[in-house]
This record gives C-alpha cells, structure tokens and sequence, in this order.
C-alpha cells in the first residue's frame, strides 16, 4: 500500500502514514482518483494536538477490517486542518449545517466532486450512547451510494445550493453604535467567574483587547476580571507559563490541556497591554499580569522554538503516565504526595493552599490542576514553581507539532514586539527578530508566501489570507520598533499580493485563492474572529498599520472599504468579531478627533529601547503607529531630522487635553512605570514627534509631553 502521507509536511498527516486505510492528502490526484473509481470521498479531518483524533485513530483507522472497506468503497482523504484551512472551512460549514454542531475530528461524505452529502464529527469503535459506530456509518453510506446513487448526489447539489444561500455575510449599512455592543458584551459576561458564556470557557483575548481599547470603567472592569480570572485559573500553566486551549467548566479550573501557539501569541499580546492599561497603584493585578506575559514567553523559548527557526504550533494535551499509558492532562496536574515528594512537608503544605490542591482533587484520580489564591510571596512562589517545574520535565512530555504555520508566528512576532517594549525588554525583540527572519527566508517561495513549514523544508500550500495579514502586521510593528526599513518593504510587498489574491467584489476578502486552484467546490470566506481574527481583519489591521508607516494611501483606502464587510456580524455578535470591533472602536474614536496617529521617536542611542520609545509605546492609544531610530533613519514616510512641525494652537490646546488626559488616564491613557509616574517632567533622553492625520503636535522629550501629544485631538 502506497504511504502518501510519510513526507507530508504535516506531522498530523504523518502519524497517520503507517494506517492500514490507504489515506490520501488533499488535493486533485485524490478527487481524480474517485471520479476514475467512481467512489465516493471520506474526508477526515483533525489536527495534531486534537485528543479525539488520537482517539478515533487507534480505534477506527488502525481497525484492518474497518480500513479493507473503506479502502475498497471510498478515496479516504486525512486533511491537517492547520495546513489547510480553506478545506476545513468549507466541511465544518456543511458539518454545522447538516447536524447543528462541529469539531474535530471531521468526517464528512462527499460527491468525487467534492460535494458533501453526510457529515459528523467523531463515531465510536462500536455503538454508543445512540451514536452509531464508524464501521456502521461506512457501510450504510457505501450502500446508499452503490443503491441510491441519484438520491444521494441530489442531496449533496441541494446541500451546496442551501450552504451557498445561508453563507452570505451578515449585512449591514452603517457601524455598530459602539454603546449598544457594549451592553451586549455585558449580558454575556459572566460576573461569577470572569470570561463570557458557560461551559466550555475559552480564552478571549481579542475581545479582551477590544475592551481595553474601549477604555471605559466597564469594559475594563470586564477585560481586567477576565485577565485576572484566567492567570489563577487551571486553564494557565502556574508552572511552566502559557494557556492551555480552553476549560471544560465555566470556573477556569480544568483545563484541555493541549497549548496552541496562536492562543498564547493573542495572550501575550492582551496581557500586556492589559498591564499598561491597569493603574500604578494596583500592584498585585499589574505583577499577576506581568507574570502571566512573563510565563508565555518563558514557555516559548523553553519548549517551542524549531531547529530550523519559528515557533511549533502546539503541544499535545495526551502525555505518557509512569506506566507509559497516554492520559490527557496527566503532565500537568499533582496531589499531596507528589508535592512532598518534590518540596518537602513545609513547602508542599504551603503550595497546597496556594495552588488549591484538595484531598480529593480538582482533576481525575484524586489529583488537581492548579490555581493561583491569594497573592502569595512573589520569590517563595518563584521557587516553588521552579522546583516543580524541574520535577515535572522528568515526567513524560507530551508530543509537539513542529509545524510552523505562518499567520500564528506573525501574531507571536507581533506580541513579542509589542510585549517587548512595554516590559522594557530586549531580548524578547530580538525573539521575534530572529524567527521573522526564519519566516521570510523559508516561507517566502517562488515569489508567493507559503502556509507552513516542517524541518526546515517549506510546504508546498500556498499562504491564506490570514497569514499575509498576520506576517504584515508583524513585519511593520518590528520595522518601527527597529527603524528597520527592511521590514517595512516585506510588510508591503505581502500586502500588494493580499490584495490581488484575495480581493472581493463587494471591497472584502476572501481567505482563500479561488476555488477552482483549491479542488473545493466553494471558494471560503469568513468574518468572524474566533478564536483567531478573520482573514478580513487580518488583512485591515495590517492595512492601516503599513499604510501609515510607509505612506501609502490607498492600503488606508482598501481597509476603509474592507471593514463595512464585517459590520454586520460585529453587529449580531461581538463576541464573535472582536477584531473587526476594536477596529469600529477605533474608527469610533477617529470620529470624535483621535485619529489614529504616527509617533515618531527621534534617539540617538543605538538601542530599540529607548526611555522615549518604551515611555511612547506604554502611553499610546490604540491604533498608533509607532517608528523609532537614529537622527537621518531612511525609508519611512517620516522624517528623521527633527524639524519641529506644530500647530498654530499648540497651547491653548495642551491644557484642554491635559485635563482630557487625566480624566481618562485609569483606562485610556496607558500607564506608565513607577518611576515615570513620580518624575512626570523628567527627560527620555529622545524627542517624540505627533501627527494625527494632517495636524502635527509639539516635539516632546519628556514623559508628560509625549503623554499630551499622543492623546491630543485634532
């Protein structure tokens, strides 16, 4: 039997290379393969870290009885939903609509056309709980298609008739008012416990984002609750750093235990910008945040950084037990003994309160996840988690997907630099440095930008719409952090291509390449942001980002007329596009004269991180753009020759928006470090330049300066 799938460059696929179903990747040879056989197609899709994928394999697929009848009746594809999200895109809109649900794993049922005409998710070894067994779905659907063959394409054409009417954008003609969306938000909140909705909880950075950037006592009560909620909960790794995918309870307390890169990438980024939105005066709330940004990127130099460069995409939630059984969550959780055995009686009585480990635990067996009581001794809990973490990294370690996918190292490049400069630290920049170098060298291919990667060896799928938006986000954050032009011209030249790849009619776009080079029968496109943003947003935060940066114009122009195309879903559910939403916050606020802003920071120092750029990034408000370097920095649209460029009114309006500022400094205004905040006049040492769309504010050197040029009106 031929091993299609042994040099995939998804380990997914890989793992299921030695099945005996004689699987195939996605793609033409396998739909030509069915139209020859006339046979229907058996789609499965999953991904690495998925636990019921695992599961469905050792007891379906690795079943030689089950996979002799697949193999005879169907062209059995495995499809990495990673690697290819436009095919797991279009299944899991017909999944949703044929049985009212979706996830992993996928298995759908299609026409040698492609045309799905029965779908589920995962099907037992043997009957169960009214579900039927997989066996048993093969055989009836390998029976439909041999007797009722008319009945069964006429149900898959009026599948794709209907999936085509009820897949049309929300609609809408005119922005969310902004204060009806937050009263929305607040119905949803969940006062108890923190997050929005029930069980199962998710993280939600972008919504959280979209709160602090709304920066009223509300929705930063709503975005500081749900940080805090998170960073005591199960569902953070209290000893190693990062977030696991998601709980299983409302309370945060048990959770998946599988760690997706894209997951920790948008918590980083919410984290620090929720430690800049959250007052001086708070200490313990601003240090529970730093630590759990800190954790995140401790976790990611330790365990996620590739051979070849870039950041793996996840680790498994299944990991070995002493007994080299695979149990989900075994690798992470503890009970008394084990705590003793560790710490000693002193310290594990204490780590026992102080992470909640019960008599009869939180978790399975008797043993507890931990959570974070109280506000324990900073060092003593340094300690402790170091001790325990170096016990844990004898235990079995669960398996890691080294794929490196473009779009979540773009976000984990951009919250690395943006994270690097509101924690004042270097070798964080030079992180997302070296893996934006690692990304542009490996997946830019033949002149196009490429999906993914694995031991240094490009995939041959080309990029979707999110990670050209994601990778040009990132490149033009790193190019003014570093007054590195060099950045700025990649940034373009991904965005020049977005457009021509992926531009709709209607001023949108798409998230993938037409359908007919894809082999699907519908060409994907969605706006909502969940639990990553859209394509759609991608692309327009990226728009704006560059377009001020580099002058261009018309990206501001393409984003304006893109946005109107996801209106209509913020609209219905916000929760559901929070990217698109902090982009009508921000739009909101340009109505009322805070135009999103370009500042300049002129330093002679030859460090990124100057005391002017680090003040300028701490205080900015959302949708700045920010540019550092040396007197005579070339490529950029701004200048670097500190010429004073200031308007007519320049004094009277300072006092105005002084008081502006100080009104709204608990949510708006950003804080800054202890030392700024006792020193307001003290000079940077660099000189900070303003312009708000065409009006341009007094150069600035001092802290109280570039807080009143970045939050002056014009």
């Amino acid at each position: 039997m031929p091993q299609r799938l042994a040099k995939s460059s998804s380990p997914y696929l890989r793992q299921h290379a030695s099945n005996p179903i004689d699987w195939w990747p996605w793609g033409s040879a396998a739909l030509e393969s069915a139209k020859k056989r006339d046979v229907p197609l058996l789609i499965s899709i999953g991904y690495s870290a998925c636990h019921w994928c695992h599961v469905m394999m050792h007891e379906s697929f690795e079943d030689t009885e089950v996979a002799r009848f697949v193999n005879e009746h169907f062209v059995p594809i495995k499809v990495d939903r990673e690697e290819r999200p436009d095919v797991d895109a279009v299944y899991m809109r017909a999944t949703q609509a044929l049985t009212g649900q979706g996830g992993w794993p996928m298995t759908v049922f299609a026409t040698p056309d492609g045309e799905p005409f029965f779908a589920g998710t995962y099907y037992p070894p043997e009957p169960r709980g009214g579900m039927p067994s997989f066996r048993q779905v093969v055989e009836a659907l390998a029976d439909a298609w041999a007797t009722r063959r008319d009945e069964v394409t006429g149900s898959a054409a009026s599948i794709v008739e209907q999936l085509a009417s009820i897949n049309q954008l929300p609609a809408a003609e005119q922005a969310p008012n902004v204060w009806e969306t937050m009263d929305k938000l607040s119905a949803e909140f969940d006062l108890v416990h923190g997050g929005f909705g029930g069980a199962p909880k998710f993280p939600a950075p972008l919504l959280v984002d979209a709160l602090l950037v709304k920066g009223e006592p509300a929705s930063l009560d709503m975005a500081q609750r749900t940080l805090e909620a998170m960073a005591r909960g199960g569902v953070h790794d209290q000893v190693g750093g990062g977030f696991h995918r998601y709980a299983v309870d409302a309370g945060w307390v048990v959770p998946h235990f599988e760690k997706m890169l894209y997951d920790n990438a948008l918590l980083l980024g919410a984290y620090a910008r929720g430690w800049r939105r959250t007052p001086s005066h708070d200490e313990a709330l601003r240090a529970l945040f730093e630590r759990s940004a800190r954790g995140i990127v401790a976790w990611l130099k330790r365990e996620m950084i590739v051979p070849s460069g870039g950041f793996a995409a996840s680790l498994d939630a299944d990991s070995a037990d002493a007994h080299g059984m695979p149990h989900e969550g075994i690798y992470y959780v503890w009970n008394h003994d084990l705590l003793v055995d560790c710490l000693g009686e002193e310290d594990a009585e204490w780590a026992e309160g102080v992470f909640h480990v019960t008599t009869t635990g939180t978790f399975e067996y008797g043993l507890s996840t931990l959570q974070l009581r109280g506000v324990p001794d900073a060092e003593r809990l340094a300690s402790v988690c170091e001790r325990l973490l170096a016990e844990r990294q004898t235990r079995f370690a669960p398996p890691r997907d080294d794929k490196v996918v473009t779009a979540w190292n773009g976000w984990m490049i951009d919250a690395l630099v943006q994270a690097a400069l509101i924690f004042d630290e270097p070798e964080w920049l030079e992180l997302a440095r070296d893996s934006a170098e690692t990304l542009w060298a490996l997946h830019w291919a033949e002149g196009g930008l490429r999906r993914s990667s694995h031991d240094g060896v490009v995939s041959t799928v080309r990029a979707f719409a999110d990670d050209y938006g994601a990778l040009a986000l990132a490149f033009g954050h790193l190019a003014g952090a570093l007054g590195d032009a060099g950045w700025l011209k990649h940034a373009v030249r991904l965005l020049d291509q977005a457009i021509e790849r992926f531009g709709a009619d209607d001023g949108g776009f798409y998230d993938a390449r037409e359908s007919a080079t894809s082999g699907l029968y519908a060409r994907p496109r969605d706006v909502s942001d969940n639990p990553t943003p859209s394509g759609t947003s991608s692309l327009v935060s990226a728009l704006r980002v560059v377009g001020l940066l580099a002058d261009r114009p018309d990206f501001l122009e393409r984003a304006d007329a893109a946005a109107p195309t996801t209106w209509g879903t913020v609209e219905a559910g916000p929760r559901f596009a929070p990217a698109a939403l902090t982009d009508v916050i921000i739009a909101d606020e340009a109505r009322q004269g805070l135009k999103p802003a370009v500042a300049v920071v002129v330093d002679a120092s030859s460090s990124p991180l100057s005391r002017a750029a680090v003040a300028t990034w701490r205080m900015a408000p959302a949708g700045t753009v920010i540019v550092a370097g040396k007197p005579g920095t070339k490529g950029f649209a701004h200048h670097f020759d500190q010429r004073p460029v200031v308007r007519s009114d320049e004094a009277s309006a300072g006092e105005a928006e002084e008081a502006k500022i100080t009104h709204a400094s608990i949510g708006g205004a950003g804080q800054v470090d202890a030392e700024y905040d006792q020193h307001a006049d003290v000079e940077t040492g660099g000189t900070v330049y303003v312009c708000r769309g065409e009006t341009c504010f007094a150069p600035a050197s001092t802290v109280k300066g570039i807080r009143r040029a970045l939050w002056s009106r014009a």
